[in-house]
């Protein structure tokens, strides 16, 4: 996806910035209010996140309410430290898709983002990952691979999950820590590294072709040959 970023924080927009990038997006920025009005609305983006106070003579409620105006439907989420619900109201009544208010796991940040694109593009509740020959069913919470049952404890089925989610792309120690363990710290354990081995042992020992992959100094990926 392509994703425009409006936020002057520069420790929060390169934060941000990074992880949609590790995420395999293509993550543009604008540090105000004109020059993100400017690029939302010259520009092809598939989602939008949004800071309610910008520089710039534009704050973010007037930037998404000149979007609007403008019939652009690019879906937008507002990333603000201003969490009073009648906040929260004025940005959805102003157009926004979603609130999310700092401080924030950037697991859940992109998470809703991409569930905002998928529904943008009108797709349904998904109910089936598919990795090559590897199939996640989540309505009964089920795993084959070449028909095969695997049997998972809870954690492995939320961590193969989490990466079947993420095919293709690299996911990083933190996506993990915070997507699956829930952490927003490092706990300087090797409890990721234990749970990745018995899940390459039941994924990919009994079968001939590796899915889960290690990225060196970077995290795992999980893709089809």
């Amino acid at each position: 996806m392509r994703i425009l970023v409006v936020e002057d924080d520069k420790e929060v927009a390169g934060f941000v910035l990074k992880g949609l990038r590790e995420a395999g997006h293509v993550a543009e920025h604008a540090d105000n209010g004109r020059d993100g009005l400017f690029m939302a609305a010259s520009e092809s983006f598939d989602a939008i996140i949004l800071d309610r106070m910008l520089p710039g003579g534009i704050d973010g409620l007037r930037l998404l309410e000149t979007l609007r105006a403008q019939d652009n439907v690019t879906p937008v989420m507002f990333l603000s430290a201003l969490g009073q619900v009648d906040e929260k109201v004025r940005g959805l009544k102003a157009g926004g898709d979603d609130y999310l208010t700092k401080p924030f796991a950037f697991a859940e940040l992109l998470a809703r983002v991409e569930a905002l694109a998928r529904r943008s593009k009108g797709d349904g509740p998904q109910t089936k990952l598919v990795v090559g020959d590897l199939e996640m069913e989540l309505l009964s919470r089920s795993v084959r691979r070449a028909g095969q049952r695997i049997d998972l404890q809870p954690r492995e089925f939320r961590l193969l999950e989490f990466m079947m989610r993420h095919a293709g792309q690299v996911v990083t120690r933190t996506m993990l820590l915070e997507g699956v363990w829930d952490y927003h710290f490092d706990p300087q354990t090797n409890v990721i590294d234990v749970h990745v081995s018995r899940l390459r042992q039941k994924i990919d020992k009994p079968f001939p072709t590796v899915l889960l992959h290690t990225v060196r100094n970077s995290g795992y990926m999980i893709r089809a040959e």
